[in-house]
């Protein structure tokens, strides 16, 4: 009975479909189901939270109450509750005016809300981290440095908040729902190399200060692992490439050094900070300089090589390319070895062996949109 109900509203939802991208400027319609037998409001919300959340869009059109419900972000506190943790990945390329995020199959995909910065934001460099259900995404405007704020919630850009300390070139993790930056470049009238470290908090919108690490340093990479925060590679205030790492306890509220966890890695002043990315708490790195994809022994401090990854890495030095952890699998976003001259990304994915004993199988996801870029300028992932 209930699924005979609902045929109206799912040819309502299917044929808007098309206009993913707009769903804020579609006004949701109530419907009479008064013949239907209620569901108390928490059975309901329970049932929700369980619903795959590349789907929350199509609540939008149902009525007022279910988009009440998702401007609430009372769906996603219950899923955090419930343990419920879905990444989706959220994508600016290479000529694209807006943001699109996808789902983590890659079968489904939408367009953000237009950002609405000036033309400096819009050309310019940008990064890009995320907390909670915010993606933060830093660059500067003619007035200055900024941070716009994607909402999921309420699928809508806001302005702020900025840094203690506002910088770029910044190493960034996120755990749970806080996220974390350090290091970078101050962007103020000095340019300094940071040592300054901060957190951000999406429950009451705001960055606290940690302490400040042993080594100021640019272009450096972050992750979390251990419990921790790490602060990987990089270049001094001198420009020196630096082979070692710290890690930020946060019950201990101090930094451990890392000597040479990068002792191996090779020298290029015009390459870009190194590509990390953490599953299931082992450590990956993505060498540009050979496309190799390798595994950090923790005991040994000492890197293991896994084997090749499809996409050209080392054509731009590492730039452009987005390489992240995707639950429980690696992701990485390229061109193409056959396609790096600009016919599009390849995006895939796979599951490595830390030990090494079993050959990578890279699973091919497609290729995002038709004809877009495969020079990726910003990548973020979203566990919500």
């Amino acid at each position: 009975m209930m699924s005979s109900s609902f045929n109206d509203r799912e040819i309502l939802i299917r044929h808007r479909e098309t206009n993913v991208g707009s769903s804020d400027a579609v006004e949701p319609q109530d419907a009479d189901y008064s013949h239907l037998p209620s569901l108390s409001d928490e059975i309901v919300h329970q049932i929700l939270s369980r619903v795959s959340r590349s789907e929350y869009w199509k609540l939008y059109f149902l009525n007022k109450s279910y988009l009440d419900l998702l401007k609430s972000g009372e769906l996603y506190k219950i899923r955090r509750e419930n343990g419920l943790k879905e990444p989706s990945v959220y994508m600016l390329a290479s000529g694209e005016p807006h943001w699109w995020t996808f789902d983590r199959h890659f079968r489904s995909f939408r367009k953000l809300p237009e950002l609405p910065s000036d033309p400096c934001f819009v050309a310019g460099d940008k990064e890009s981290l995320c907390a909670g259900t915010h993606l933060l995404v830093c660059g500067k405007e003619i007035e200055g440095v900024v941070i716009w704020r994607y909402e999921l919630a309420m699928n809508r850009w806001y302005k702020g908040p900025s840094m203690i300390n506002p910088r770029c070139l910044f190493a960034s993790a996120n755990c749970n729902d806080v996220a974390f930056v350090a290091g970078g470049i101050a962007m103020g009238t000095t340019l300094d190399v940071l040592d300054s470290a901060e957190l951000y908090n999406p429950e009451n919108k705001a960055w606290d200060s940690l302490p400040k690490m042993h080594k100021r340093r640019k272009l450096c990479s972050g992750c979390y692992m251990d419990n921790k925060f790490y602060v990987i590679g990089g270049q001094d205030e001198d420009g020196l490439d630096l082979t070692c790492g710290e890690c930020f306890d946060i019950n201990k509220n101090t930094w451990e050094l890392i000597p040479d966890i990068l002792k191996d890695a090779p020298i290029s002043t015009s390459r870009s900070p190194p590509l990390l990315a953490v599953v299931n708490n082992e450590l990956y790195s993505l060498e540009a300089s050979s496309n190799q994809l390798k595994v950090y022994l923790k005991k040994t401090n000492l890197w293991k090589e896994l084997g090749k990854v499809p996409v050209r890495a080392d054509h731009s030095r590492g730039w452009g390319i987005a390489f992240k952890s995707l639950g429980d699998e690696l992701l990485v976003i390229g061109g193409a070895w056959n396609s790096f001259a600009g016919h599009g990304m390849m995006i895939c994915t796979c599951r490595p062996d830390p030990n090494g004993t079993e050959e990578l199988q890279w699973r091919f996801l497609g290729t995002g949109r038709n004809r877009i870029s495969h020079f990726i300028l910003n990548c973020s992932v979203m566990l919500a």
